[in-house]
């Protein structure tokens, strides 16, 4: 039984509620309850526990896993704020609650992964430098050879020089990029450095998965795709947790209470 218990924070982590810090601040705050009752900080929860935020139950007791790969289209917002017009949880409209893994801009398309298993999402997070997204990108004046070299090689932004990275031509204005590393606006700020612009950009692998879906249509990932995709991060999703750096622990203040009869007490000028 106990190896079915997880710390409260990581139980809410996992949900794709908000992060482990987050989830410490909100049950400091005494907005989560298990089973009924406030708990304090490290409480351990099982499957069977009802875990509420505000009220609300933030997952059904053994709910089944989703994994979903969905092609987004153009101008679906890749948030779980349903305040959001055209937020990709709405559009899709699944029967139980979901969330995207990563994102993909607004005015991209393609593959995304879709899940209520914020294990997995921690994971693929983590590796999120050792993982390869594939793209086609189409853009608004022909494509050099000089240009296919300089994207290989690393362009300078956000003050930084991006990885090495696989690119081919496909057609006079489209080429193909596989990256390793998740940058903002990543290939659009790559592509406006060397003075062109992107007309589309599909996103259509991530790691073992490749888009087969039509635009707006998602489908299940089989169970042999989970099994391959989990041995594939799990490496390098371990190797990125151990280099994060360790929390301090926390020491708490020890508070010593003198009787007004006490020698110490006119010593401390306590009057």
């Amino acid at each position: 039984m106990e190896e079915n218990l997880k710390r409260l924070n990581k139980f809410i982590g996992e949900t794709g509620f908000c992060s482990r810090r987050e989830a410490d601040k909100i049950i400091e705050e005494g907005r989560v309850t298990i089973n009924g009752i406030v708990p304090e900080l490290g409480t351990k929860v099982s499957p069977d526990d009802e875990v509420r935020i505000d009220g609300k139950l933030i997952r059904e007791k053994n709910e089944k896993p989703v994994y979903l790969a969905f092609n987004k289209p153009v101008g679906i917002e890749c948030t779980t704020n349903l305040e959001v017009r055209n937020n990709i949880v709405d559009y899709i409209n699944y029967p139980s609650r979901i969330f995207p893994i990563g994102r993909l801009d607004k005015a991209s398309e393609g593959l995304i992964f879709m899940t209520n298993d914020g294990d997995i999402v921690n994971k693929i997070l983590r590796a999120r430098n050792n993982h390869e997204k594939e793209y086609t990108v189409t853009l608004n004046k022909l494509i050099t050879d000089r240009f296919i070299e300089k994207m290989g090689n690393g362009i300078p932004i956000l003050d930084t020089v991006t990885k090495k990275c696989k690119v081919e031509k496909i057609s006079s204005t489209t080429f193909k990029i596989i990256l390793t590393q998740g940058l903002n606006r990543q290939i659009r700020r790559m592509t406006e450095y060397l003075g062109y612009d992107v007309v589309a950009l599909k996103r259509i692998r991530i790691i073992n998965i490749s888009l087969d879906v039509p635009v707006g249509r998602f489908r299940d990932l089989t169970d042999a795709e989970i099994k391959e995709l989990n041995e594939l991060i799990e490496p390098s999703s371990k190797t990125e947790e151990a280099s994060l750096p360790k929390p301090e622990p926390v020491v708490k203040r020890r508070t010593e209470f003198i009787k007004r009869d006490d020698p110490r007490f006119k010593k401390r000028g306590d009057y």
